[in-house]
């Protein structure tokens, strides 16, 4: 069994009932036509009865500028925290306007430039010499080739040089190979989605000229407890039906006591007026649910299935205390400060205070 599908196959049957119902002008080599993109993403029902589920649960017009964004020569760049659902709206995106989310390059320090523009087979180079034969196409070359949508992760942990190269592509939508002396020509529908963050110690900032090809949308942290409470319920709820862990129907208040430790300590203040230290790691949704997953595996492999305080307790201390000295000084003053004075919360206090 596939651990994890790419959204086109999970969501299959959502897509292909938007082609069918969606009457609306499309752009060139696109699936769906904006307006339906943005019914995938933030869900509805359509004029079949089928209803389709959110993918992105938060500001509507965020979506709205996004997909507007695709539809002209301006690339996107979706900038925010680690864990604000840049990667996955990126995922989605593709999925539903190219209909393969796969044209994807993971940007590192290790990144070269042949990984963005083309490479070669050596073995056909040396035999044969330069010919469109020993080219190794990247996802940039076949998007461009098949008028797709190219996703680019954590484009700034990319060199500077590496990024550069992405200027002749966005702004001539052509890719020169000088060894042969030749070009490639981008088809309509082609297009960038690259996603950065603003917290990552390895960025390299976007020289002046790259970052006037993108238009940048910036994906905030959930507005309200509520709104988080329903994204983290949402994801887990989906993740347990892959890896076959307990029912979270019955999480709701486990998830808004998660929710809150993370707001609290992502904003610096508890219970509304105390003010405590911000550990350095990221208190994300993300990491929200990863802490919600590993109480529902605890549970499920060494405890009766139920999730316990237990459970919760050692995923937190593993998502806030990821710097030994700074964090765990944070964490300390938090709990006493904010959880210990809790009465509903003792139970999670106890736990915390018993792994420590």
């Amino acid at each position: 069994m596939i651990l994890r599908q790419q959204a086109e196959f999970q969501f299959a049957e959502e897509l292909e009932n938007l082609k069918k119902t969606d009457k609306q002008k499309r752009p060139p080599n696109w699936q769906l036509s904006p307006s339906a993109v943005l019914t995938y993403l933030t869900g509805g029902k359509l004029s079949n009865g089928f209803e389709v589920s959110a993918k992105y649960i938060g500001n509507k017009r965020l979506m709205e500028i996004a997909i507007a964004t695709l539809t002209t020569d301006r690339a996107l760049l979706l900038y925010g925290l680690p864990g604000t659902a840049k990667s996955w709206v990126s995922e989605h995106l593709s999925a539903a306007i190219s209909g393969v989310s796969t044209l994807l390059i993971q940007g590192t320090a290790g990144t070269s430039e042949e990984s963005v523009r083309y490479g070669w087979n050596y073995a056909r180079l040396l035999s044969e010499g330069p010919s469109e034969a020993a080219l190794v196409s990247t996802p940039v070359m076949k998007a461009m080739k098949e008028g797709k949508l190219c996703r680019i992760e954590e484009l700034t942990r990319m060199g500077s040089d590496v990024q550069d190269t992405l200027i002749t592509i966005l702004s001539e939508k052509m890719l020169p190979i000088p060894e042969l002396g030749t070009e490639i020509q981008a088809i309509e529908g082609f297009n960038i989605i690259a996603t950065a963050n603003n917290r990552d110690k390895g960025i390299n900032e976007l020289s002046g000229a790259l970052k006037r090809r993108f238009n940048t949308v910036i994906l905030p942290v959930p507005e309200s407890i509520e709104e988080e409470v329903e994204i983290v319920h949402t994801r887990v709820k989906e993740m347990n039906s892959h890896i076959e862990l307990p029912d979270c129907f019955s999480l709701t208040y486990d998830i808004e006591r998660v929710v809150i430790i993370f707001r609290e300590l992502r904003s610096g203040i508890a219970n509304g007026k105390t003010i405590i230290k911000i550990p350095s790691s990221t208190m994300s949704p993300a990491e929200a649910i990863s802490v919600v997953n590993s109480g529902l595996a605890l549970s499920a492999h060494f405890g009766n299935g139920e999730l316990t305080a237990k459970d919760l307790a050692a995923g937190l201390i593993g998502a806030v205390v990821k710097d030994p000295v700074h964090d765990k000084l944070v964490w300390n003053e938090y709990l006493e400060t904010a959880l210990k004075g809790r009465s509903m919360w003792q139970d999670l206090y106890n736990a915390c205070k018993e792994l420590e």
